[in-house]
């Protein structure tokens, strides 16, 4: 099963981070191939995290594919899961993990799993997933700057 892992220190707080990738309605704006995403459902949960289940649609090129996950926000612990509900893959699986450094930077941890159903699908969309995993980090560090404005220097 591919899998693409990443750890990255960026010069936000952890909790920026956190609510930079819980925020998966804007999505569409920035994150590479994700050409949309709609929330079916927001159900908070009695440990304080959040349930959220959502259709994003990526496209590359003339492959347009929408698959369904189940999305665990767990901002006291500052990690996010992604399980896989319906779609194009037999299995997916998404984590992300927020490690404070200091009061402006963390460590931002990436891990994804997955499988596709069709064997031709894997081909025409393997190697431009491993290619759009190696942007993700980027693309949402590129996004904090945008949203909390570029890190401050170090003194």
């Amino acid at each position: 099963m591919p899998q693409f892992s990443n750890k990255r220190r960026v010069r936000h707080s952890a909790t920026q981070m956190f609510d930079l990738v819980a925020d998966v309605e804007r999505y569409p704006e920035f994150v590479p191939m994700c050409q949309s995403l709609k929330i079916r459902q927001r159900t908070p949960n009695p440990d304080g995290s959040e349930t959220v289940i959502a259709d994003m649609t990526v496209a590359f090129q003339l492959v347009r594919e929408t698959f369904t996950s189940r999305v665990t926000l767990d901002k006291a612990n500052l990690k996010i899961l992604v399980e896989y509900l319906k779609g194009p893959f037999s299995s997916l699986e998404n984590r992300w993990t927020f490690e404070a450094k200091s009061e402006d930077s963390c460590d931002v941890g990436f891990f994804i799993a997955y499988e596709f159903k069709s064997r031709m699908l894997a081909v025409l969309m393997g190697a431009m997933f491993d290619a759009a995993f190696q942007r993700f980090a980027a693309a949402f560090e590129k996004r904090a700057d945008a949203v909390y404005g570029p890190p401050r220097a170090a003194s």
